[in-house]
């Protein structure tokens, strides 16, 4: 906008304009003019006047055309006069151009990088200068100094006009010294602690970790949010009349803290009274009345009112009827402190799913996104069905993101579904190395591919070589065998472990399918051959081999088996579950053929819990038994626990039955070798705690328990359960998951340290 400087100069021009034109009557432009432009093309604010050459002058028309002249955004003046040329009068709009910025520059700047400064400046290089941008510049920069805790930092500008008439904007940062909020308090509270109502705020007072974790820093969206989340506390807890105030924040007195304060009116505390349904019933009042979870004398929740109104609304969309609504009419008894619901349903119209559009997937094939929904064209709607879609599509792990929309088809009770996808990368090509307490160093090279050919194939070829053991491997399956839901595929293999006894070398090859029953219930069956070979014994068990080769054998052996399972697996994201079951039921028999010969059964169970926002409970348990068949069962068949994927805190493969063994040195010496044995059952489980520590680059923290034990005979198994606890750090890095955990036994045998054991792994091969 024009300046009043510039508006009084724009008038006297007008009216000496306007005295021009009366003196000089009927005479017409012969020329209209501009000047003082220096970038800005003459023809571009020619184009924003009216008059011609030709017109004759009105001061109207010149006023108008200052103003138009304005709104191009170029000027920071414009002034119009009248000269007399040999040929008649001209026109000229005399122009001032804003200046361009040419240089912007910081001064002061330690903890903020030059170019996280430039992201927030509402001014760039070589564009054109605006004071008002330069306010919002100086804003943001400080609000990016104080969400990083230095909420004293100083910011002034200064801008330097060059001879040419551009300038450059000079920014003088004083950091000041970083101020961290040390106290949040509440006034008002009665019904919960200050501990407990800091607890849900994302906002945290410092500590002597907040150089890692940010704990302290104060940031304005984020402590509002804080208010919202208090208030939603209380509502989910019966406070239904609660009033959270706007956060105050104070610097103390000596400038070197934040102080927080948040007024809290409570009210009191209500419960359910009575709940009904009425309106257009689908099922009866009892029916729906088994399907929320409120509950008559339970505390009354605004979080399980709204699940309720989700779960009614699900029921009816899974009838057809995507356009259901329920509407909770409430009803206060003050005297009692109780709140009588009634929900209001109202089905609306039959819907149908007239077409669904896939978008997104340039790489993936169409058929491999529609084999996964649950919803059909020229099929009725269904919520639970559009829902499952996408969690199937993401269960895939080819999609950074999967949207189901819906909108009006050529009908009032027709939709149409548009599924849009966003790919991310699903090969891998790796070479690089990793540990892991059971086998060492290892190197690795592998690659992967999860959609190969963008049909779904999951193909790998991958190798590892390390101290103790190496691996190779090729294989490739069809999750929908020629678009059947069958899944096929096949691997081929070879592996040589180094073991406490004995080393053992492999190879072998397997063919293998499966059939969905549902979307959380499927069925695998495996048939798998291989060639082993047991040498390198240690004395001890090379002293067994000679005295019974039977029940301790070394040399080349072939194994031919058949495995089944079945799967009921109902977490919500499989490739990181936060909620859900895992069980699963298998059992592998070797007799096909081949020189060993057994039958092993197992069963793994996992649960997953969310205990609060990010916390995740899971608990595991797994049994399995292994029993001979006409023949004693393979040494290296049998159960071993203990390491980093059983029993930590216990040496990897020592929790088994074991032997006792006299052998000579190579000096004659007599001295006890223990010898592991392994056992036919074994049992075991965890419980687990995860957890955010840096959410940003995905770290978790892990508290666990674990127990179990491996013996001979099932009768045995809780003769002497083994325990152990601990935490640690996991991190789904580049190269593949990363575990760093510490195990402490609290029922230590002879071979174990009381203090604990460290457990690392880090790699995708182990």
């Amino acid at each position: 906008m024009p300046s009043f400087k510039n508006i009084c100069l724009t008038i006297s021009c007008l009216a000496a304009v306007g005295t021009t034109t009366a003196s000089a009557e009927s005479d017409k432009l012969v020329e209209v003019r501009i000047q003082g432009n220096r970038r800005i093309e003459s023809a571009v604010i020619l184009n924003a006047v009216t008059v011609r050459a030709g017109d004759t002058l009105f001061a109207e028309k010149t006023d108008a055309d200052i103003r138009s002249i304005f709104k191009l955004g170029y000027f920071q003046d414009v002034k119009v006069r009248t000269e007399q040329s040999d040929k008649g009068t001209v026109l000229v709009y005399s122009v001032s151009e804003k200046p361009v910025i040419r240089e912007i520059t910081f001064e002061g700047n330690k903890q903020l990088t030059t170019e996280k400064l430039k992201e927030a400046l509402e001014l760039h290089q070589n564009a054109i200068f605006s004071a008002k941008d330069l306010t919002k510049s100086i804003a943001k920069i400080k609000k990016l100094y104080g969400d990083d805790g230095y909420y004293l930092a100083e910011i002034q500008p200064r801008v330097i006009t060059k001879p040419s008439g551009d300038i450059s904007v000079l920014f003088k940062i004083d950091e000041g010294k970083k101020v961290l909020i040390s106290d949040i308090r509440f006034d008002g509270n009665v019904a919960f602690s200050n501990r407990k109502l800091r607890g849900i705020m994302e906002t945290k007072e410092e500590w002597f970790m907040s150089w890692l974790t940010g704990a302290g820093t104060y940031k304005e969206e984020v402590l509002k949010n804080d208010a919202l989340l208090i208030s939603d506390f209380y509502l989910n807890n019966g406070f239904i009349n609660v009033k959270v105030g706007e956060p105050r924040v104070t610097l103390n007195q000596a400038k070197t803290a934040l102080d927080v304060s948040i007024g809290i009116t409570e009210g009191h505390a209500y419960r359910i009274g009575e709940i009904d349904f009425k309106g257009e019933l689908l099922e009866t009042a009892d029916t729906l009345r088994t399907k929320v979870k409120s509950e008559p004398g339970e505390v009354f929740s605004r979080a399980i009112m709204r699940g309720d109104i989700g779960t009614l609304t699900d029921v009816y969309g899974d009838k057809g009827y995507a356009f259901a609504n329920v509407t909770p009419q409430t009803r206060l008894d003050n005297d009692k402190k109780t709140v009588d619901v009634t929900f209001d349903m109202e089905k609306g119209e039959l819907v149908s799913i007239e077409r669904i559009a896939i978008a997104g997937n340039p790489k993936t094939r169409d058929k491999v996104i529609r084999r996964e929904l649950r919803v059909t064209e020229n099929e009725l709607y269904s919520a639970t069905g559009l829902r499952r879609s996408k969690q199937n599509l993401m269960n895939l792990g080819f999609f950074e993101e999967a949207n189901i929309a819906t909108a009006r088809g050529s009908a009032s009770n027709k939709l149409n579904v548009t599924v849009d996808v966003k790919e991310k990368a699903t090969g891998t090509f790796s070479i690089g190395g990793g540990y892991s307490s059971l086998d060492g160093f290892i190197g690795q090279g592998s690659i992967q591919q999860s959609n190969f050919l963008g049909l779904g194939l999951k193909a790998n070829v991958s190798a590892s070589i390390g101290g103790k053991s190496q691996t190779y491997s090729v294989g490739v399956t069809d999750p929908y065998f020629m678009d059947t839901k069958w899944t096929l595929g096949g691997d081929i293999y070879r592996s040589a472990r180094d073991y406490i006894d004995y080393s053992r070398r492999l190879t072998g090859g397997d063919v293998k399918g499966g059939y969905p029953i549902n979307d959380f219930i499927s069925t695998f069956v495996m048939y798998k051959y291989e060639i082993k070979d047991i040498y390198n014994p240690t004395p001890a068990y090379q002293t067994l081999n000679n005295r019974d080769m039977d029940n301790y054998p070394l040399g080349v052996t072939t194994t031919s088996s058949l495995f089944g399972s079945i799967t009921h697996n109902n977490t919500d994201y499989r490739l990181d579950p936060t909620r859900g079951m895992i069980n699963a039921v298998s059992a592998e028999y070797a007799g096909l053929g081949g020189d060993n010969k057994f039958a092993r059964f197992t069963t793994d169970h996992t649960w997953f819990h969310p205990v609060y926002k990010k916390l995740i409970f899971s608990a595991k348990a797994t049994l399995g038994y292994v029993q001979e068949v006409g023949q004693t069962i393979p040494i290296d068949e049998k159960f071993y626990l203990g390491g980093i994927f059983s029993l930590r805190g216990y040496k990897a493969r020592t929790v088994s039955p074991t032997k006792i063994e006299l052998t000579k040195d190579l000096y004659g010496n007599q001295t006890n070798e223990q010898i592991y044995l392994g056992g036919d059952t074994e049992a075991f489980g965890n419980a687990e705690l995860t957890f955010p520590l840096i959410s940003e680059a995905g770290i978790k923290g892990v508290l666990f328990f674990d127990y179990g034990n491996s013996v001979d005979g099932p009768g045995k198994i809780f003769n002497n359960v083994l325990m152990s606890y601990g935490g640690g750090i996991r991190w789904n890095s580049p190269i593949g998951p990363l575990r760093l955990e510490y195990g402490i036994p609290l029922n230590p045998r002879d071979i174990d340290s009381k203090s604990g054991r460290f457990e690392f792994s880090i790699g995708s091969l182990f």
